[in-house]
């Protein structure tokens, strides 16, 4: 096939090495020459694979998106205009390309595959959308593990009788939570109990009374004590997560805001 990248690197990403090839120029009968060498994943080793590359002119380097392997060997290459282009590929198109040889790593492989523009890079978006999307699928996680909290508590209820949910749309409202740290602080007496109603549900004291305590007992204090413990740590590693993803937004609107005005000055 014919050569459209005169000096490329194709690599091999593993765990603790990386495995590239650098395709360039050949002499004599050799058209073109392959060049192979291993280094370790080391932020400094990383460094000098880049340099290496940089040292023999390679001008393209493509990858496959092995895992979360490829993430700190992607920001190495990535940091500045030392290449022209870094490419991210799907291993299964590397895969499907035919015509490879059984004896040819895949970092090789890799390489004769760009070097004759046969490899699509996959988009990859900038470091803060990364950062974005990393803590908004963590604070989704967090969300989860706080729902299925909730429903751990529920059933805990339920096996000692209170019907709170029953009577408050929230459990963990601010009735509900009076009510459940009374209840975690040895407090039995249904009148009491009841008369902690705010908002709305001082209509349905007559309701509340009747809910609680059910059979609570000390089991049931321990392991309330312990979910909604868990649940004030969710609740205050969520609201960080959403003030850290309001600073990231926020700063995105500030540059737009910033170019929109560049471009608006400058238009007569």
């Amino acid at each position: 096939m014919e050569v459209i990248v005169d000096r490329c690197a194709g690599l091999d990403v593993h765990k603790r090495t990386v495995v590239a090839c650098v395709r360039s120029p050949g002499s004599g009968r050799e058209k073109r020459h392959s060049e192979v060498r291993t280094f370790a994943t080391f932020e400094h080793d990383l460094v000098a694979l880049r340099d290496w590359m940089v040292g023999l002119g390679v001008t393209q380097v493509a990858m496959e998106a092995t895992g979360v392997f490829w993430k700190p060997v992607w920001q190495v290459l990535d940091d500045g205009d030392r290449f022209d282009e870094v490419l991210l590929v799907n291993p299964a198109h590397v895969k499907n390309v035919p015509g490879r040889k059984t004896d040819v790593n895949d970092a090789t492989w890799i390489a004769q595959l760009l070097e004759c523009g046969l490899l699509r890079g996959s988009f990859v978006p900038p470091m803060e959308i990364r950062h974005l999307r990393e803590i908004t699928r963590y604070r989704r996680q967090l969300t989860q593990e706080r729902a299925r909290e909730v429903t751990r508590l529920q059933k805990l209820l339920e096996d000692a009788n209170v019907k709170l949910s029953a009577v408050a749309s929230d459990t963990l409202g601010v009735t509900g939570r009076m009510i459940l740290d009374a209840l975690c602080a040895g407090e039995r007496d249904p009148e009491v109990l009841a008369g902690m109603a705010q908002r709305k549900l001082k209509a349905k004291t007559d309701l509340l009374s009747q809910a609680v305590p059910g059979r609570f007992g000390e089991f049931h204090a321990v392991m309330t004590r312990r979910l909604l413990s868990h649940i004030d740590y969710l609740d205050s590693a969520i609201t960080a997560l959403d003030d850290e993803i309001d600073r990231i937004i926020s700063s995105f609107d500030g540059r737009s805001r910033q170019r929109s005005g560049f471009q608006s000055g400058s238009g007569f």
